[in-house]
């Protein structure tokens, strides 16, 4: 709140109180754009450590049913039970949140900016993903219910037992199911594409503005997509040509 004296009052020296609101710091664009990189960022993390954890599979059944029971003991006895995995269910849940909510405003602002849509909007003017970003969010959101309800709850598995994650993976990507596998590989290149652009502008987002700054944040995005991408198709594929069974 601050005063000022309105000369053009009928009475001479007549205050006037004005208020200005100041948005909150978060809610900013450059606010907005810190939750995307910090969650986005969150995702990525997890996205590596979730694809080492589906190369076990590679190890054998045993390796594999192993690991995917030890994930639900992680914490014990400090944390009882599966908390551990309810914990990270939910850190995961708000990050999505954040990230959808702050680029849903962020896009509103930015069609708010320009109320009149261009004639012919050149195509030159961003990568493909940086295009398609939005729409690469809404698939990626239906495939992880897709995921959850295939892998997690079991109910769009053939087999569906929570005691056999490794029998549940195999079943998942047989060859007569091979149009799973292709829906598979569909969501994991929508998803590198995605992690390309997203990492990108999380990097630039965090302070990567120099010339220099912007090849090393190129680098390391394209980097990072091909990583994750091709660590979760190795999967699909190796049992659809039979290295994994």
């Amino acid at each position: 709140m601050h005063w000022t004296t309105d000369l053009t009052a009928p009475s001479v020296g007549a205050v006037v109180v004005t208020t200005t609101r100041t948005r909150s710091p978060i809610r900013s664009n450059v606010g907005l754009k810190a939750v995307m990189a910090v969650s986005g960022i969150f995702f990525v993390l997890y996205l590596i450590a979730h694809m080492v954890g589906n190369l076990k599979a590679f190890a054998g059944e045993t390796a594999f049913d192993h690991y995917a029971h030890w994930l639900r003991d992680i914490g014990k006895p400090l944390l009882p039970g599966v908390w551990f995995l309810w914990i990270l269910r939910f850190a995961l849940t708000v990050s999505v949140v954040a990230h959808i909510w702050s680029a849903t405003v962020l896009a509103l602002r930015a069609r708010a900016a320009r109320p009149v849509r261009y004639a012919h909007r050149p195509k030159i003017q961003g990568s493909y993903a940086a295009r398609t970003m939005r729409w690469g969010g809404v698939i990626i959101l239906l495939f992880v219910i897709y995921h959850l309800l295939d892998l997690s709850v079991g109910t769009l598995n053939p087999v569906g037992d929570g005691s056999k994650p490794y029998s549940n993976v195999v079943a998942d990507f047989a060859p007569e199911r091979w149009y799973v596998t292709l829906f598979y590989t569909l969501a994991i290149v929508t998803l590198g594409f995605h992690l390309r652009h997203g990492v990108f502008s999380a990097l630039r987002s965090l302070g990567q503005q120099t010339p220099k700054g912007e090849r090393w944040a190129r680098a390391s995005a394209l980097a990072v997509a091909i990583l994750i991408s091709g660590g979760f198709l190795v999967i699909p594929f190796a049992v659809l040509t039979g290295l994994v069974s």
